[in-house]
């Protein structure tokens, strides 16, 4: 990266990777509720959804049809959710939901390369990353092009299959030299609608004795609430939600970001 492009970053304080060994353990859901959560705190912050393939945070956040704009100096704008949240995502790129985008490693590289330097993102607080499963070319690509305040956030679900891909989201944060800010574990219970007791569906415990086994702290574990899962199919962030003090995923979300900005 040139040193015309790193400036451009300056304006950015902290950036999260929010990462995943494996796919299906709600990465994507974790990134957009993080990142509103900051926002509603009253943070400036900027989303990138850098998953080439499979862009979630569009439908997410409500924005399906949205499309980026340019600024007068001709840099990308990227579109608003709310005063304090800015979001980039391929989704915004493509002209129908079920197109597929079809690229080799070199085309994936500069595109994430110009979304972290074409994107005129002004001054952030965060810029939180919603980067693919695994340790592919997407997120080797933004480790590779980002240099300095910047932080891995790795999700993971409570049961062995699950496990096994985060020490290698681990093992990869160290090679690139990406300090892992904590680990998150997704999916830890539910609690029956009928008798209050928890259900364990996935094991428990396993974010907490990775986090404890590798030496990283642990951000804490979210449960399985219905309401989010309707909420993301809506379009409406779960930490939005006017009534979150009430639930147990937004007290687990809310402590998860005091532990990121404390």
């Amino acid at each position: 990266m040139t040193e015309n492009e790193n400036l451009k970053l300056d304006n950015i304080k902290k950036r999260l990777i929010v990462m995943s060994g494996k796919g299906g353990v709600g990465k994507s859901t974790v990134a957009v509720n993080l990142a509103v959560e900051l926002a509603e705190r009253g943070f400036k912050v900027g989303l990138l959804d850098v998953d080439v393939h499979g862009p979630s945070v569009p439908k997410l956040l409500g924005l399906e049809n949205q499309k980026v704009g340019t600024s007068p100096s001709g840099m990308v704008k990227p579109v608003f959710y709310s005063e304090n949240l800015k979001v980039i995502s391929v989704g915004f790129l493509i002209d129908r939901e079920d197109s597929a985008v079809i690229w080799r490693g070199p085309m994936k590289y500069n595109a994430i390369k110009q979304f972290l330097t074409d994107v005129d993102w002004e001054n952030l607080d965060y810029l939180v990353i919603d980067s693919p499963p695994g340790t592919g070319d997407e997120p080797l690509a933004v480790c590779q092009l980002l240099s300095g305040n910047s932080e891995a956030v790795i999700v993971t679900t409570p049961q062995d299959l699950a496990l096994s891909d985060v020490l290698k989201s681990i093992t990869f944060c160290e090679k690139v030299g990406i300090p892992v800010k904590g680990i998150i574990e997704n999916m830890s219970g539910l609690e029956c609608p009928h008798c209050g007791k928890n259900i364990d569906l996935f094991k428990s415990g396993g974010g907490r004795k990775i986090s404890e086994d590798r030496g990283k702290t642990y951000l804490g574990e979210i449960p399985i609430e219905m309401d989010m899962v309707h909420r993301g199919d809506d379009g409406r962030p779960f930490m939005k939600k006017s009534s979150k003090d009430k639930s147990k995923a937004a007290k687990a979300f809310s402590a998860i970001v005091d532990v990121i900005i404390s």
